[in-house]
């Protein structure tokens, strides 16, 4: 199966878990998005794509609902 990569631009507090549990945020600019399989997304930034985390695509779908993240292409 391909998979299919999206750019995308973090416009809002999106969060997720960081090493050893700690909560933060996805920083606002562009990132990439790249579903995983049904359930989950990867979610890739940093200036050389260097961060990254999965998310369950119904975190995706209602940060862009909320418009904290918005699709390029």
């Amino acid at each position: 199966m391909a998979r299919t990569i999206h750019h995308a631009r973090i416009l809002g507090p999106v969060p997720y878990r960081a090493g050893g549990g700690k909560q933060g945020n996805i920083p606002l600019g562009p990132c990439l998005v790249e579903r995983v399989d049904g359930h989950l997304v990867d979610v890739i930034w940093g200036a050389t794509g260097q961060r990254s985390t999965e998310l369950p695509f119904r975190d995706i779908e209602a940060a862009a609902d909320r418009g904290d993240l918005v699709l390029l292409d």
